[in-house]
């Protein structure tokens, strides 16, 4: 073999080799672009993932369990049900036919919110069982007035020196009916903000009121023989009463209206708030207006 022989034959056993290196970095590099492509492709499905479950999570409803009388309170909470759902909550409503176990079951937990009583009975409530329960500010939503009824007189200021009145004979009711007689100038108590005045309490009765104290769910049976007589809008209208014919209508700033209720510390809970605005809101107002006609009067 010639010296140019050799040559030739070494240049193309180089040239092999440097073809045989450049397919092998053609090759890494198509795998690392395809790696990079794959993570890139990855990535962005993780990123939909993420953002799907956020969306779900932000259509979700937020459930509050609440719990309250069944009339007139349930009834509106169901009533109400679209625009709490527009607000992104799933109320449950647990209803009961007393008054002890809606705080009992809300301070242990069971119940998120209740609503069925007014301030006075919940600081009472407080009070002897030593629970920690608040309402919700300004949570006023109704309140169910109390009504004075007469067959005698159209006008309370008709009524003449002696004329009898009859009064619930419980303390929470009967200490309503003289502060609307105080307010209205009838007789004066002795601190009108006290919301356990008795009779005892009238510093002054111009016209010598007389008071008889009735049983409340018996009153509309007796009411005509007396001048006037406050009786509660349920036992009104269970016997026939229109609570529109009442000749006097407890006002909508009595502390008696119906308020919200949570246990303490949790007042502020931005959910339960919502609660209280649709507990507020115009369908509120009119549910309230159109159904129960008097017996229950918004205070908002």
């Amino acid at each position: 073999m010639t010296r140019k022989n050799r040559e030739e034959k070494a240049e193309e056993k180089k040239k092999k080799k440097e073809m045989t290196t450049r397919r092998k970095k053609m090759k890494k590099t198509k795998i690392l672009f395809t790696l990079i492509g794959l993570i890139a492709v990855l990535t962005a499905c993780g990123k939909d993932n993420k953002q799907e479950v956020k969306e779900a999570k932000s259509g979700e409803l937020t459930k509050v369990t609440i719990g309250a009388s069944e009339t007139p309170h349930g009834e509106l909470i169901k009533a109400l049900e679209p625009e709490f759902k527009k607000e992104g909550i799933d109320l449950d409503l647990v209803v009961f036919s007393d008054y002890v176990q809606p705080n009992l079951q809300l301070e242990s937990g069971d119940l998120d919110l209740n609503f069925y009583q007014h301030q006075p009975y919940l600081d009472s409530f407080n009070k002897d069982r030593k629970t920690n329960i608040v309402s919700l500010e300004n949570s006023k939503i109704f309140i169910t007035p109390l009504l004075g009824f007469s067959s005698k007189i159209k006008d309370i200021k008709d009524l003449e020196d002696g004329a009898e009145i009859i009064i619930p004979n419980d303390p929470t009711n009967g200490a309503r009916a003289l502060l609307i007689l105080d307010k209205e100038g009838l007789i004066k108590l002795k601190d009108r903000n006290n919301l356990n005045s008795t009779e005892v309490d009238i510093v002054e009765n111009p016209k010598n009121l007389k008071f008889t104290a009735v049983d409340a769910q018996n009153i509309p049976r007796v009411y005509q023989d007396a001048d006037l007589a406050f009786i509660n809008p349920n036992f009104a209208i269970s016997n026939g009463l229109d609570p529109k014919d009442a000749i006097i209508t407890e006002a909508k700033d009595s502390p008696y209206a119906n308020i919200v209720a949570a246990r303490s510390g949790e007042e502020n809970n931005e959910v339960y708030k919502k609660v209280v605005k649709v507990l507020q809101s115009e369908a509120s107002r009119k549910y309230i207006e159109d159904t129960f006609k008097g017996a229950v009067l918004p205070t908002f």
